[in-house]
């Protein structure tokens, strides 16, 4: 698979319908890591901003990281059919905006999202076109080590994250390709490739 190298701009090829790449992954596996390197290379590959009711982390700001509501809007936007997907974690819930994914699709741009398993089943079921990849750690023992590594979430936090790992490492056959996650550069080509692939 080949990286597109020409010039700042990733168009899909003439006569190609843009494609959906849904991003999905255990927690810990890299998905940020690989998203923002592939942004800062092709910046005009948009990436969903999903909405959460989660709180804003220090350096996080409204619309960029995330949109940020409580749950009153959440549960808005859920009854009138405005998100994509939705999912809970940790007593958070996430959700991608339809609108924004449909409009630039239909302006020919390639669309990335980044979900767990739970919106990833949902993107799949509510647009069968989409392309769901698969990011996958090295090894068990590495992604125990990534996870426990951050030193920003508790002990209990934790647990919970390993124990829904294991339930999306045993979901990877549902997803149309998967990458492993052993170098963040080339993750990142091998996923270009398939975003502007006929």
């Amino acid at each position: 698979m080949a990286a597109h190298t020409g010039g700042s701009q990733t168009p899909v090829p003439p006569g190609t319908k843009p494609r959906l790449t849904v991003l999905s992954g255990p927690s810990g596996v890299g998905k940020s890591t690989v998203v923002a390197f592939l942004r800062k290379l092709h910046p005009d590959i948009w990436l969903s901003v999903s909405v959460t009711t989660r709180k804003p982390r220090p350096g996080e700001r409204h619309g960029v990281e995330y949109h940020f509501v409580d749950h009153d809007e959440f549960d808005k936007l859920v009854a009138n059919g405005e998100l994509l997907e939705s999912a809970e974690f940790a007593g958070n819930r996430y959700g991608t905006p339809r609108l924004a994914v449909e409009q630039h699709l239909a302006a020919g741009e390639p669309v990335l999202l980044e979900i767990d398993l739970q919106g990833a089943r949902q993107v799949r079921e509510s647009m069968p076109d989409a392309h769901l990849v698969f990011l996958a750690p090295p090894g068990w023992d590495e992604l125990v080590r990534r996870l426990t590594g951050r030193g920003t979430e508790s002990p209990q936090v934790i647990a919970r994250r390993l124990e829904a790992a294991r339930i999306e490492l045993a979901a990877e056959s549902e997803f149309d390709v998967t990458l492993v996650n052993t170098s963040v550069e080339d993750v990142v080509r091998e996923l270009l490739a398939l975003m502007t692939r006929i």
